[in-house]
């Protein structure tokens, strides 16, 4: 069995096979079973005299014990020591099978045994032994029957010996194949196990990056909206108080004032919304995408298709955020550039990608026109999206060209979300 085996991989090795305990028990116990089942049938069946039938199946029984179950495994597979194990089994198996051809059946051990044997021509001869006197012992011993009918028993020797050596060759191809196949997803695993553990470090520095752009993008977004704001509050508060005299340029500053009030509670609510996907606290991914397209759309207008692909699943909590900014940062833009009149939003779920479409019909530009950050926009525009996907191991593409819509597409890494 095991030796079967190991013979074969020694004519072409097959490495990564491992251990095979099944196999390895099934060698240690073959032996004693087909010694006791030879020893049952000849008590019962031969009539030989029982005395001298144990007392060959004790010598068979410690010959067994000494050179293959207590001899350490290193020292059994030494080339000396299986040949001499291999030739002590055979003879007393020899003698067995002479004295009552029940045994034969003990003899089948010798092809096991043989595969042990080194190099494998070696092996090969100790298989053809153990044919000839499977063969011939019944039939008067392998010198009687050779030399009586030494074509016949010749075949006859040689179809067993092809016979059974074609079967280790398959026994050993399918163990290769089976080892290859292993080895192979054993890699595959390893690699989807490190690429997962590399992807949460990534979304853990992401999380660190973020705080620290958060918070620049925060203190820029204020300057140029809430700082500025009440900069020109107080610009008109200060006209309008020069201007007390003329009561319609007194009303003319004051009515600017609140407008730019107005505009700066606007203004301080989007920053607040800002810190937090609120969307996603209570809903999921879809659910949140085609709320923040409803409310959109209900307020600029625009018709928005939002349309969810493949099998949606918890992703991890960075992942659906920067897919939420990507979105409402793309729609804002939209609304602020594009004039379009339908917007097609797209969630695609994927084996380990998930995407973000966001397409319009609007005027559209050309590409390389957009500059790093829109003034007075408020946003983090087209680099800011790009600097959130990157930090995700993620890509944006952007496609664009003037009177023919623009198309903004988000691709991050299908990272599940721990139970």
């Amino acid at each position: 069995m095991t030796s079967w085996i190991r013979w074969q991989d020694s004519l072409w090795p097959s490495p990564g096979d491992g251990d095979r305990p099944w196999s390895d028990r099934i060698e240690n116990f073959l032996p004693y079973a087909l010694l006791a089942l030879g020893t049952v049938l000849s008590l019962l069946l031969s009539g030989r005299d029982p005395a001298v039938t144990l007392g060959l199946v004790g010598i068979a029984a410690v010959w067994l014990l000494l050179t293959f179950t207590l001899l350490p495994g290193r020292w059994a597979e030494h080339p000396v020591v299986a040949a001499v194990s291999f030739t002590g089994l055979v003879a007393v198996a020899a003698v067995l099978e002479g004295y009552d051809t029940i045994f034969l059946i003990f003899m089948i051990t010798g092809f096991f045994d043989a595969m042990r044997l080194r190099p494998a021509p070696l092996a090969l001869a100790g298989i053809f032994a153990v044919s000839a006197l499977i063969n011939t012992m019944p039939n008067g011993g392998p010198l009687r029957a050779f030399a009586d009918q030494p074509a016949l028993w010749t075949v006859i020797t040689l179809v067993q010996t092809a016979a059974v050596g074609g079967g280790g060759l398959a026994s050993a191809a399918m163990a290769r194949q089976h080892a290859e196949r292993k080895r192979v997803l054993d890699e595959l695993a390893a690699a989807q196990e490190e690429n997962a553990v590399l992807q949460r470090q990534l979304l853990s520095q992401a999380r660190e990056a973020g705080v620290l752009d958060e918070r620049q993008r925060l203190s820029q977004e204020i300057h140029d909206t809430l700082a500025q704001g009440f900069t020109g509050i107080i610009t008109q508060l200060e006209a309008a108080d020069e201007a007390k005299g003329d009561p319609a340029e007194w009303q003319r500053h004051v009515g600017s004032a609140m407008a730019l009030a107005r505009e700066n509670l606007t203004a301080a609510r989007r920053s607040v919304r800002a810190l937090g996907p609120q969307p996603l606290a209570t809903a999921t991914l879809p659910d949140a995408l085609d709320e923040v397209s409803r409310l959109w759309s209900g307020r600029t207008g625009v018709e928005v298709r939002f349309t969810t692909t493949g099998t949606a699943r918890a992703l991890h909590p960075e992942i659906e955020a920067t897919l939420l900014r990507i979105t409402q940062e793309a729609l804002a833009n939209v609304e602020k550039h594009a004039a379009a009149t339908i917007v097609g939003l797209t969630l695609s779920y994927m084996a380990d990608q998930v995407t973000v479409d966001v397409r319009d019909d609007g005027r559209g530009f050309e590409p390389g026109s957009v500059g790093t950050r829109p003034a007075g926009d408020g946003g983090f525009g087209v680099p800011g999206m790009r600097a959130r996907v990157a930090r995700l191991a993620g890509t944006l593409h952007l496609e664009s060209e003037p009177g023919g819509g623009t198309a903004v597409s988000a691709n991050l890494p299908a990272l599940e979300a721990r139970p």
